[in-house]
């Protein structure tokens, strides 16, 4: 197995003296998709804002290639190969598909106070990028990115962040807004980025789509890395039960079932029900 281009240590989060993230250790391995996966509250979001220099980590360390690494911004987190495409694509619906894909790094031509974009190259290396990861229905580097539809601003997005040489890409719920057709789409070309040695990390809580295109699995539950796997470890129907929080119930009813056996079949009141719920919420 490769080494990994990225490696979490530990890793916590605190507002204040509010705890997100719990000593989250990962892998992240080349040409591997790793799902993230985790139900609303989880600290999905936190998470991906701490691996792509957003937030700093309260505690813990990063490592990429090998060396330790610190992300004070996005772009220190990019200049180490991270990029992170967020839900709609962080694109923008009134610029062109060529100045979109080129914001912040436009390409110009002339010279001295003549210089200026260069409109037809970032149109055509954009079209080009979107084209080859299958989307054939753009041709035309000018067109607003507001006519794309939500499957082509993902390929969009994906592909800028390859052209600009990611080697880690976060993506942040990238099928959520999408019908059937284009969420697959969009499962392919994140194959294909993992067919390029890209390394994936995919942040969604639709189970299904994460056992299309994962390798490997992390579920967080309240900050905490409830569990770690590789493909076919966990079934379908065990990831899910354990995203919803099911092996904590089944816990606390066995719990019940004990007190009810020590108390004569009496069912616990509120505040003692409250009492074995606590042991199982995990701890910082």
């Amino acid at each position: 197995m490769s080494e990994p281009l990225l490696k979490l240590t530990d890793v916590s989060k605190s507002y204040g003296a509010t705890a997100v993230l719990h000593d989250i250790s990962l892998e992240v391995r080349p040409g591997e998709v790793l799902c993230l996966l985790g139900d609303n509250g989880a600290g999905k979001s936190t998470l991906i804002k701490v691996l792509s220099g957003f937030h700093e980590p309260t505690s813990g360390t990063f490592e990429v290639d090998g060396k330790p690494a610190t992300f004070k911004s996005p772009r220190d987190a990019g200049e180490h190969g991270i990029a992170c495409v967020h839900q709609f694509g962080g694109t923008f619906p009134l610029m062109s598909i060529g100045r979109s894909f080129f914001v912040g790094a436009e390409p110009t031509k002339g010279w001295g106070p003549l210089r200026r974009f260069d409109r037809k190259f970032a149109g055509e290396v954009a079209v080009r990028e979107i084209r080859a990861l299958g989307i054939t229905r753009v041709t035309d580097g000018d067109r607003l990115v507001g006519g794309l539809s939500g499957g082509e601003r993902q390929a969009l997005a994906i592909g800028r962040a390859v052209y600009f040489g990611a080697n880690v890409l976060i993506l942040d719920e990238p099928t959520a807004a999408l019908g059937v057709k284009e969420a697959a789409h969009v499962l392919r070309i994140i194959m294909q980025a993992r067919q390029k040695g890209i390394a994936v990390i995919l942040v969604t809580h639709n189970v299904t789509h994460a056992m299309a295109v994962g390798d490997h699995f992390a579920v967080l539950i309240r900050g905490t890395l409830a569990a770690d796997f590789r493909k076919g470890e966990r079934t379908r129907e065990e990831i899910t039960d354990l995203m919803a929080g099911g092996e904590a119930m089944a816990e606390l009813e066995a719990e019940i079932e004990a007190y009810q056996r020590e108390h004569a079949g009496q069912v616990p009141d509120p505040a003692e029900l409250e009492q074995l719920a606590d042991h199982q919420k995990p701890t910082a």
